[in-house]
């Protein structure tokens, strides 16, 4: 929608209003763990409670806020050097995403995505790009806090699939649900917030930025599940020109190395700046979704929510939807990798099915959605070079500058990845799927942190029973500022 005239009255509940009116600052030293939702009954000897209420569900607009805080917020800024000082190029194309959104993520990877569950069903909250995203954005006011109740609902309905039409669910039992939360953990009334984190893309592109480096400072990347295994090809170590299995003239133990291009003349990378698969697990990729779980429980904090971090249900199950075993659960597709005859080996998660997506989705950058890793590599650089992609789409890429021809300038002069670093890149990300018979090996396609984020209308009358009114003086607020639930 376009601006609001000014003699147009824009229709915003006081809860909106008071939202942003609280001060980070409040919202920071009062944030605190508060599980016991509205409707909730709890055995603790002195300190039971037997609730009288019905379970409450957040508003609409509540988990329009919520859901919009998770989400886009403006423009990725290019503000970084193109040259290096003693001579050459750095990578002036680094990011995976043009749009950034409201946590940090490495190389604006973007790879967590959340799936919301509520007594209507489980959701996920897709990622906009491109032109989708800029029409979404163009639409409403460019400062939320100029934004209508409509505005709020509008933004979230567009970002929500939803993918089942009953609250996600298991045995209340361990291995699934762990020690309080199997009394009140997924309860009625309440809304949870699910990271999943989809490491192929993210994984793939830290590697290709990784051999950006100057000469000399490459790193050789080395297979540590496989330490004491020679290489079985000669050519897998001829990207660093030294002895088969061999690090530098000091490091006697040997390791399978990862790569296979005769390139010994070239000395692409350096033999003695050795980087393990294992070390690096999820390349990082996963931080995200921690800075994410932390902005909503600030925003749950300011409108005046029960938050509550916690362990979800345990991977891989909360991954599996199986009725027969009342496991209800995302329903990610998984793929088998390879049967060893020895199996103490390969160790954990190399040795389990891979979720590589939820057909139709949410896909990872893996087979079966791709032929080979060879096809994944390319269609990551397409993603970014291609037509409509990160650095091919001058219309989203141009938004942070002060004129256009200062972005069509970063874009003429920005290095992309050479032509070395995109052979030795699918040669690692192919020997690991050819090993393994998965991508990654070393971490998910999916990664699962294992926690999620339940927010809820407190029982009020347990903690007024128990606690200061201090621990949970803005919940108390709560109906004043959004009705009552």
């Amino acid at each position: 929608m376009a601006d609001t005239p000014s003699d147009t009255k824009v229709e915003r509940s006081s809860g909106i209003d008071a939202l942003f009116q609280y001060p980070l600052m409040s919202a920071l030293f009062d944030r605190r763990t508060r599980r016991i939702a509205r409707g909730t009954s709890v055995l603790a000897n002195g300190l039971s409670h037997t609730s009288t209420n019905a379970p409450a569900p957040l508003s609409a607009l509540e988990e329009a806020v919520l859901i919009v805080s998770t989400g886009l917020t403006g423009s990725v800024q290019h503000d970084g050097p193109l040259d290096i000082p003693t001579g050459g190029r750095e990578l002036g194309t680094p990011f995976v995403y043009a749009l950034g959104r409201s946590a940090s993520s490495p190389d604006n990877s973007q790879a967590t995505t959340f799936f919301m569950i509520n007594d209507e069903g489980i959701f996920l909250i897709k990622k906009l790009e491109g032109e989708e995203a800029l029409q979404l954005l163009g639409g409403l006011p460019p400062n939320k806090a100029d934004w209508a109740d409509a505005d709020w609902l509008a933004a979230a309905q567009a970002v929500k699939v939803k993918l089942y039409d009953q609250r996600l669910e298991f045995p209340r039992q361990f291995p699934y649900y762990l020690g309080w939360n199997k009394q009140i953990s997924n309860r009625p009334g309440t809304t949870i917030f699910l990271p999943v984190v989809d490491c192929t893309r993210g994984y793939m592109n830290i590697i290709l930025n990784l051999l950006t480096e100057p000469d000399g400072q490459r790193p050789l990347f080395v297979d540590d599940w496989k330490t004491f295994k020679p290489a079985d090809v000669v050519e897998a170590v001829e990207w660093a020109g030294v002895e088969l299995g061999f690090a530098g003239a000091n490091n006697k133990v040997p390791y399978e190395v990862v790569g296979g291009l005769a390139r010994a003349q070239d000395k692409f990378v350096n033999p003695n700046i050795v980087l393990p698969l294992g070390l690096a697990s999820t390349m990082r990729v996963n931080y995200e979704a921690f800075f994410q779980l932390q902005n909503l429980m600030l925003v749950g904090q300011a409108v005046g929510l029960g938050g509550w971090v916690h362990a979800s249900v345990a991977p891989p199950y909360i991954l599996e939807r199986d009725p027969s075993k009342q496991f209800l659960g995302l329903g990610f597709r998984m793929l088998t990798g390879k049967s060893w005859p020895d199996t103490g080996w390969p160790p954990v998660p190399a040795s389990q099915p891979n979720p590589v997506g939820i057909d139709g989705v949410l896909q990872g950058l893996c087979p079966p959605y791709v032929a080979s890793m060879n096809d994944a590599v390319d269609q990551l650089l397409a993603e970014k070079y291609g037509p409509g992609g990160l650095y091919g789409d001058l219309n989203v890429f141009k938004r942070p500058y002060l004129s256009e021809s200062i972005a069509q300038d970063y874009l003429q002069n920005a290095s992309h990845y050479s032509d070395q670093a995109v052979a030795y890149a699918k040669q690692i990300c192919s020997y690991i799927f050819d090993t393994y018979g998965r991508f990654p090996a070393h971490c998910d396609a999916f990664h699962v942190p294992g926690i999620w984020l339940q927010f809820s209308h407190l029982e009020l009358e347990y903690y007024e029973k128990y606690y200061n009114p201090n621990q949970f003086a803005r919940q108390s607020q709560h109906a004043s500022m959004w009705g009552e639930p």
